[in-house]
């Protein structure tokens, strides 16, 4: 499997980041302990009612990364996990 604690880690690092800095702030902790769970188990997070800069987002994600010394693979995974999960979407 690719994905380590270390990779876990910063992913989610990056989520409490990302919803802390998203109009309307929110702490993610809280939004997942609360989130409903769907019929396959799944705890479903509003991700669309969070909107961040995308200048923020990337500022954001390149600090933690830089912070948990990645390699460049690893890098990728986080950047791909977080930009396809639920993070806040981009303001227009």
């Amino acid at each position: 499997m690719w994905r380590t604690k270390k990779i876990d880690e910063a992913i989610y690092e990056c989520y409490i980041q990302l919803y802390k800095n998203s109009e309307p702030t929110a702490d993610f902790q809280k939004l997942v302990d609360e989130a409903h769970i769907n019929e396959r188990g799944q705890k479903i997070i509003d991700f669309n009612s969070y909107e961040i800069s995308e200048k923020k987002y990337y500022e954001i994600i390149e600090c933690i990364l830089k912070e948990k010394k990645l390699s460049k693979f690893e890098k990728t995974i986080v950047k791909n996990s977080v930009a396809l999960g639920c993070s806040p979407k981009f303001k227009k």
